[in-house]
């Protein structure tokens, strides 16, 4: 006669399995990632040229190599986190006509 499954309780279950793709979409987006480690290690890398020598600035040509990879990479890593910031990943949830009603009434 009937499996035992009400269509509310698929729909929930549903539900409630396309919110942890989208949490783990939003957690595992590559560009939050690497413009975290860019942003970590860029800062690391400026605060290493900052307090450079003489001898470690006259070993790279007279150029202060790490300050300006530093910049670099912070800059990298802020732009992979803007471009999150303004384009989040598309969820599951956010597919066209997900926002519509459901048919039917309860």
């Amino acid at each position: 006669m009937s499996d035992g499954y009400s269509e509310k309780d698929v729909h929930r279950e549903v539900t409630a399995l396309e919110e942890q793709s989208t949490t783990a979409a939003r957690i595992f987006d590559l560009r939050r990632i690497i413009g975290g480690l860019f942003v970590l290690y860029g800062v690391i890398v400026t605060i290493t040229g900052i307090t450079d020598g003489d001898a470690e600035i006259d070993k790279a040509q007279g150029i202060n190599i790490n300050l300006w990879t530093g910049l670099g990479m912070l800059a990298l890593g802020v732009f992979f986190l803007g471009w999150l910031w303004l384009r989040p990943a598309l969820t599951p949830g956010a597919r066209v006509g997900a926002g519509e009603p459901e048919g039917g009434s309860e």
